[in-house]
């Protein structure tokens, strides 16, 4: 049965190849902290060469922002169809086509469209990046590879902003977008050869020679081989609507999918407005371009840690109430930073502050998604979770953009833009509410089999490990 397959590898130890198949993961989602962040990285010299207002410069911020929710919404879903190693292939080739691009820009519109181009190719990667994380993590090591997933994006904004930094006194704001166009296209490689195909997509979909290609897999992983296709997982529940997206409002799931889809939203509209604008706003504060660079450098440092203690904290602690606990930290600590901005010392601290607890944040919706879909639809339900979320991110930038030029200063743009958490709050307590009632009330079917451990545990995700174990 397709539920003993899956029950196998949550159960057993991670072996070798599996731990490469979510270190590459992490290199991905480095890829895209760097990709996603080069302009706040060159907004400084972009702005100065062409003379653009703040709300032009906001234009270029959520152009990318803009593709990159058109990836999710649309490219994202076809993973579910035609596989997750194939849609980042596609992906990385549209990222590093789009980058390179940039490179020989003319003006902020030829710029703008090809930010949108690499953005689509962003979207679309993430999802299938986060279910092949999950999908290849046993139940004891879960939440840790989420997590590690989660912390690759400031890691590489953190290595990217340093080599941002140097690239721009050297050669301009030019080979800045080279370098990521060179790096993505080098991570095409690495993904043909070390990143593997989903085993449930595999068993769900059945492509051409799936056998072969799973017996492939689990060779690999140190399984016993198959002699046939485990029993495909039953399509549908009963009453539930058909197709992926109609299947986020099925029987069972539709409270969670509104529930994290504003989540995302809210967080997301924070997130991007911190993220893309605290390098400008320090020096519009005062600061050098240099110490600007360095705040949003520390900002991303702060993910890096703050992403691996929520990893640790997220085995012993119920993910909600994490989730919740570190989106208020990330309110006290922007309205830190709107306080301190002037204060280079300081505003270093609240900087490292925000993006410690925003960058938790993130891993714990990124956490909840395995929990709230099954493998059918895992993807769609990331992916358009994320889509609707960048709507948010794409609305920060233009309304900081608006409000700058309206004569906002700085620390009251922090101080608004810290609002929308107070809200999320609310949201994930209520995501988390849904879906641990789901999960205890849920008969077990082929997708939903719980392991001997949890069952006994009551299947509750706030247990242990199993906080972040995909819902089967």
């Amino acid at each position: 049965m397709a539920s003993d397959l899956r029950k196998t590898l949550d159960e057993g130890g991670m072996s070798r190849f599996q731990w490469v198949a979510v270190a590459v993961c992490v290199l991905l989602i480095m890829l895209d902290g760097f990709d996603v962040l080069v302009m706040a990285f060159t907004a400084a010299p972009i702005s100065a060469e062409w003379n653009l207002t703040g709300s032009r410069l906001g234009l270029l911020f959520s152009a990318g922002l803009f593709g990159m929710a058109a990836g999710s919404l649309f490219i994202a879903p076809l993973a579910d169809r035609f596989g997750r190693q194939m849609i980042i292939l596609l992906c990385l080739l549209v990222i590093s086509a789009g980058m390179f691009a940039s490179a020989f820009a003319q003006n902020a519109m030829q710029l703008g469209v090809l930010r949108a181009v690499t953005g689509i190719g962003i979207g679309g990667m993430l999802a299938s990046v986060a279910v092949i994380t999950a999908e290849y993590s046993s139940d004891k090591w879960r939440s840790t590879s989420v997590a590690l997933q989660a912390t690759g994006y400031p890691l590489g904004a953190t290595i990217g902003g340093s080599i941002a930094a140097m690239l721009l006194g050297m050669y301009g704001w030019r080979s800045v977008f080279i370098f990521g166009g060179l790096a993505t296209a080098a991570m095409m490689v690495v993904v043909v050869r070390l990143l593997p195909e989903s085993v449930d997509f595999l068993v769900a979909k059945r492509p051409a020679d799936a056998l072969r290609k799973l017996n492939a897999l689990l060779k690999r992983m140190h399984r016993p081989e198959l002699e046939d296709l485990p029993a495909a997982p039953v399509r549908e529940e009963a009453g539930a609507p058909k197709g992926s997206f109609a299947g986020l409002f099925g029987s069972g799931v539709a409270g969670s999918t509104i529930a994290i889809w504003a989540s995302f939203f809210l967080l997301m509209f924070s997130f991007y407005f911190a993220l893309s604008w605290t390098p400008k706003l320090l020096v519009s504060a005062g600061l050098s371009a240099q110490q600007g660079i360095t705040g949003g450098v520390l900002m991303n440092l702060g993910g890096i840690v703050g992403g691996s203690v929520f990893g640790v904290l997220a085995v012993r602690m119920q993910l909600g109430g994490l989730t919740a606990a570190s989106m208020f930290l990330t309110v006290l600590a922007m309205a830190g930073f709107g306080y301190f901005t002037s204060e280079l010392m300081f505003a270093f601290i609240a900087a490292f502050c925000i993006g410690a607890f925003i960058f938790g944040s993130m891993a714990g919706l990124y956490a909840f998604a395995p929990i709230v879909y099954p493998a059918r639809i895992r993807t769609t339900g990331l992916g358009w979770a994320i889509g609707i979320g960048r709507f948010g991110a794409i609305l920060a930038p233009l309304t900081a953009g608006v409000l700058l030029d309206r004569g906002w200063s700085p620390p009251s743009l922090y101080y608004a833009f810290a609002l929308p958490l107070l809200v999320a709050i609310g949201t994930v307590l209520v995501l988390h509410r849904n879906t641990d009632v789901h999960q205890t009330s849920r008969v077990p079917g082929p997708e939903t089999v719980p392991s001997p451990d949890r069952a006994a545990r009551g299947a509750s995700v706030n247990q242990g490990a199993h906080l972040t174990s995909m819902k089967r």
